[in-house]
């Protein structure tokens, strides 16, 4: 694979993600998908071939929470660790309001990097949030990308459309166009998508543009059968027992099982309208549904406590009380002896899911020697084709389910049969080792693709000798137009401070102009040359006063970049009209733009991914368009200098007024809007590390230093890294 172990860097951001006693089913975004990056790193962590798994996530300080989401680190073993990095507000936040956040996470995570001196290998990303965080890193660092959706924006939208909810509606509580945008994104640039089963690539991952079938892999998640095992010959924990005792008139009958978030698509109704509706399944068995825990339901999200509600109102329509357990508590360490005490039961697990990307509870319970009834869509129809340890159903036909489920329960022969089947075929197909093996095998043929040109690029970048600046300990980074100039009085009274401060502050410009451009126009307005020059729209970095430029970003950025073929394509593009030579360089095309004929940027970007094109697109102001290198912009450029110079990114100020400011402004910057800003950046106002100033140019920047007491000794932050 290399001379040197492995050391991967795994994104995991939302939900309550920790090594012990993980909270499953507390909420939503806390189920399979915890469980599996847990296991994979600790399975991972196991190699001989890997030397460090850090597992990324978001922290928590948050006393609706337990405090251990608050601890910076959680050592799993001698190679694994969760890092938590503190993204966004302290609180807890569902996954759909973390975007505004994500920018800050992937500054945070490259200052971390910065600091500890060893850079990733690989980086794996868990679901479209992390996704972001990683394609952000990937294209900085130049370290490819394996990404892992666990499930998808537009399947699961699609899905809710047909269930009849309102796209407005769908769209505002679940942030589906941010997230499929990203989702887009991240499966146009990771070099390696890793599903559980085929029908995900075909059924889910074919819906989007980007789908290319060459980046994809099949590898089944495995389980810890040292957990997972049949019970034998040994006692059922009487914890698990007094568990369910109170809920059933009958307990040594068999039981029907059922393991799930409360969540819509989970299905539950639709297994207890197949058990309640079926007079020889109330006489045969018990049914158990297990829910996630709770403590008051009228406490809990929305769209929990609705499924929760109908399924007690389910309960009493068909008047199952005696008959179902529904406990309130069942932590994830006790979820093992339940499933032996339904297989001593001679019972039955049931997955009536309406979709099933992979179904890990299915192994589970396939491993414990517990037959399953499950939906024919997904995961359950290769672990089926593997094991041959349950039987499919149409999750719709509450009629099919019951059928399947009696035939399970009174053919015994068929449940021996089944339940050996599933043992054997789990530990064949399904264990950590064997997955472990896989992904490691994909991952070694990805770096030994890579790795000579990544690494190239990487040296690159780092070599190009740092700044002499020793004492510099902050910088302040200004677009020109409208921001730095055009505000005389404003901006003597700026180049005065900055002359005050020139021994711990680096000046820097970052402009859609080229070089020769902004010295000219500096030159008229007699500012002092900066330190630094990002120019034309962050495809060049130079340095003053020796006017040279930073070879290594050229190299970096020319990643994927085909400027010619870029050139013929957005010459077929209505609307567009190349601007003037000199504002053509060998990174970047730049437009005038007719907004009345120009396709949406959304269009653009499709028409790209048609082509097989990868560029950065940059429309600012309602009249210009550039097109840049993937991996180019003032944003990119500005982490960059952060990387290379050793500066936290919280020690740049950085001031904007136009679209092509807005990368550069969000993130662990720290950002001032001036006053006569383009409507185009309302869109990131009230973002805390953002301030929006009310005087215009030069004096505007002078309003936002203060606001954040810049030129003192040390901003005002909060406690958790945040600004105030």
């Amino acid at each position: 694979m290399s001379d040197q172990p492995l050391y991967i860097l795994m994104i995991s951001v939302h939900g309550l993600l920790k090594g012990t006693e993980p909270e499953l089913g507390r909420d939503a975004d806390t189920g399979g998908q915890i469980t599996y990056v847990v296991e994979l790193a600790k399975a991972l962590g196991r190699r001989a071939d890997v030397r460090q798994i850090d597992l990324l996530t978001r922290q928590i300080n948050d006393p609706q929470v337990s405090e251990d989401y608050a601890q910076a680190e959680e050592v799993l073993s001698n190679k694994v660790r969760i890092v938590r990095l503190p993204c966004g507000p302290n609180r807890y936040l569902r996954k759909e309001l973390l975007w505004p956040h994500l920018d800050q996470m992937v500054d945070l995570c490259l200052h971390r990097l910065r600091q500890q001196g060893r850079l990733p290998d690989v980086i794996h990303t868990h679901y479209a949030d992390a996704g972001y965080v990683g394609h952000q890193l990937s294209n900085l660092l130049g370290i490819p990308q394996v990404h892992t959706g666990h499930s998808l924006g537009r399947p699961k939208r699609q899905r809710l459309l047909d269930s009849g909810r309102k796209e407005q509606a769908i769209d505002r509580q679940f942030n589906f166009d941010r997230r499929i945008r990203a989702e887009e994104e991240i499966l146009a640039h990771a070099s390696v998508i890793i599903t559980s089963t085929r029908q995900e690539i075909s059924d889910q991952y074919g819906m989007y543009q980007a789908h290319d079938p060459r980046k994809y892999h099949v590898i089944p998640p495995g389980t810890d059968t040292s957990r997972f095992y049949p019970p034998g010959r040994r006692k059922i924990d009487s914890k698990i027992i007094d568990m369910l005792a109170p809920f059933l008139a009958q307990p040594e009958k068999p039981v029907i099982l059922a393991i799930s978030r409360p969540e819509t698509r989970k299905n539950i109704p639709g297994l207890v309208r197949a058990y309640g509706e079926n007079p020889k399944l109330k006489e045969l068995a018990n049914l158990v549904i297990v829910a996630g825990t709770r403590d008051d339901i009228r406490e809990m999200e929305e769209s929990q406590r609705t499924v929760l509600n109908d399924l007690l109102l389910d309960i009493d329509k068909y008047d199952l009380w005696g008959k179902v357990a529904i406990p309130k508590n069942c932590l994830p360490e006790d979820i093992p002896e339940l499933y032996r005490l339904v297989v001593r039961l001679k019972g039955v697990f049931v997955n009536p899911a309406l979709t099933e990307p992979f179904g890990l509870t299915l192994i589970e319970a396939a491993a414990s020697g517990l037959p399953f009834v499950a939906t024919e869509d997904g995961g359950p129809r290769d672990i089926v084709a593997n094991c041959r340890c349950g039987l499919l159903v149409n999750a719709l036909d509450s009629q099919a389910i019951a059928d399947a489920i009696h035939s399970v329960l009174v053919d015994k022969e068929q449940w021996r049969q089944l339940s050996k089947n599933g043992v054997i075929g789990v530990r064949r197909h399904y264990s950590w080792d064997a997955h472990v093996s896989k992904y490691l095998k994909v991952v070694s043929t990805l770096l030994r693709r890579d790795r000579k040109r990544m690494r190239r690029e990487m040296s690159l970048s780092l070599r190009v000798r740092r700044i002499p600046m020793p004492l510099v300990t902050k910088a302040l980074i200004s677009d020109i137009d409208n921001t730095l100039i055009g505000d005389e009085s404003g901006l003597r009274q700026l180049i005065e401070m900055l002359r005050n401060s020139k021994e711990a502050l680096a000046f820097g410009v970052a402009t859609g102009r080229n070089i020769e451009s902004a010295i000219k126009v500096l030159k008229k307005w007699r500012v002092p040359m900066p330190d630094v020059f990002i120019s034309s729209v962050g495809s060049e970095i130079h340095y003053w006063p020796s006017g040279r430029s930073d070879k290594g970003w050229s190299h970096h950025i020319g990643h994927h970049w085909r400027r010619d073929a870029l050139q013929q394509a957005f010459d077929q593009i209505p609307g567009l009209t190349p601007q003037e030579p000199e504002n053509q360089r060998e990174f970047k095309l730049s437009y005038n733009v007719d907004p009345t004929k120009m396709p949406s940027v959304r269009q653009l970007y499709q028409f790209l991914r048609r082509n097989r094109l990868k560029a950065n697109l940059i429309y600012s102001h309602q009249a210009y368009l550039d097109v840049l290198p993937e991996r180019a912009s003032k944003g990119r450029a500005i982490r960059y200098l952060a990387y290379k110079w050793g500066l936290p990114l919280n020690q740049f100020l950085v001031a904007g007024d136009s679209g092509n400011d807005e990368e550069m402004l969000v993130g662990d910057t720290l950002g001032i809007v001036v006053g006569n800003h383009s409507p185009e950046l309302e869109s990131v106002r009230g973002l805390e590390q953002i301030y929006f100033a009310s005087r215009e140019g030069a004096s505007g920047i002078i309003e936002g230093l203060e606001h954040y007491r810049f030129m003192n000794p040390r901003p005002h932050y909060k406690t958790n890294g945040a600004r105030t």
